[in-house]
């Protein structure tokens, strides 16, 4: 159990911040990148709660809480016993529920713009900042960072359950499709 009874403890203020293992990185260390980038997309989902339905609030709370297993997963390096990771679950849960809210919405005839209802706009900039996460993940494993391919995964996957929840929270509505061309 986490237990905080200090929120500040100078330990960063030389630039570097603890890994879950004890050892130190750099905060512009590119792990940290996806620890980051991972925390705001947690903090974008939570502001899309705030305008989502009942049942779409419900899955985001769901993912919120997953994304910081995802954080201590992404912040404890390879080979450490007993490590919380994301699980293949985690993964399949997303995927079932795509395919769920997929079946019940039109096929896409257009490519659609990030709009519409308030939370679609707000899932749309929480996938946008998954797909930033899974490509600073990528850049981390270029350097040599070992990171989960499960992780990898549910970064991946839950771009595409944002996309598809963003559609949902438009189909009162309907997307807005982008036009090509359409102000030359």
């Amino acid at each position: 159990m986490v237990k905080l009874n200090r929120i500040y403890t100078r330990t960063g203020d030389d630039g570097t911040t603890g890994l879950v293992d004890g050892s130190r990185r750099s905060k512009a260390d590119p792990r940290l990148h996806v620890v980051g980038a991972v925390d705001e997309v947690n903090a974008a989902i939570g502001m899309a709660r705030l305008h989502a339905s009942p049942p779409t609030a419900l899955a985001l709370g769901r993912i919120q809480n997953d994304l910081f297993d995802l954080g201590a997963d992404l912040a404890t390096p390879d080979g450490i016993d007993g490590a919380l990771r994301i699980v293949p679950a985690q993964v399949d849960w997303l995927e079932a529920r795509i395919d769920a809210a997929n079946d019940a919405l039109a096929p896409l005839t257009s490519f659609i713009l990030p709009a519409g209802t308030p939370a679609a706009t707000a899932l749309h900039l929480a996938r946008t900042i998954t797909r930033r996460a899974e490509r600073d993940g990528v850049a981390a494993i270029a350097a040599g960072e070992t990171l989960g391919h499960t992780a990898m995964q549910y970064l991946n996957r839950l771009s595409d359950y944002l996309f598809v929840l963003s559609r949902v929270e438009n189909s009162a509505t309907g997307d807005v499709l982008w036009v090509p061309g359409a102000n030359r």
